[in-house]
């Protein structure tokens, strides 16, 4: 008798619980958002191949007019009557690929990539700092001026009341 008892609630687990776990059904749409029409195989098979595309194009760091033409109509008609202003500027590598190319060295080279790194960010930080507390400063003494201000005009008017 126990184990028809096991058997079935295994069977009711797998069959409602397991299935909510693995694929929970999502709460329904609001009542003012419109239903769409089903896509055809034709159209996912389309959007499938876009998405398989930009996909792909993701893992290249530099996505440019070849791979997202519609995104780059813009920038090349800027870009025509100036000349070829992009070809002409050499690209500083960037951090992270600074750090792949240490790492590719060894530790002797990653050491001081890292290092370099984080004195970078521990300055931005500590002028970002600076920055704050320097801005604070003014607004703190702007609100005391204010304050002076305020209080002059208030001891001034007083006399002018009891005349």
């Amino acid at each position: 008798m126990k184990v028809r008892v096991v058997c079935r609630k295994l069977y009711d687990y797998v069959r409602y619980d397991l299935k909510e776990i693995a694929f929970p059904s999502s709460l329904p749409d609001p009542p003012h958002i419109k239903k769409r029409r089903k896509l055809t195989w034709n159209e996912r098979f389309l959007v499938l191949k876009e998405a398989s595309r930009l996909y792909a194009a993701s893992w290249v760091r530099d996505i440019g007019p070849e791979l997202r033409p519609r995104d780059f109509k813009d920038e090349e008609s800027e870009d025509k009557p100036g000349g070829p202003q992009g070809l002409a500027k050499e690209k500083e590598p960037s951090t992270l690929e600074d750090l792949a190319v240490a790492a590719r060295g060894g530790m002797e080279t990653l050491k001081p990539a890292l290092q370099r790194v984080y004195m970078t960010r521990a300055s931005a930080y500590k002028d970002a700092l600076q920055s704050f507390i320097h801005g604070y400063q003014e607004g703190i003494q702007q609100v005391m001026e204010k304050k002076e201000v305020s209080k002059s005009e208030q001891e001034s008017d007083k006399p002018d009341k009891s005349t």
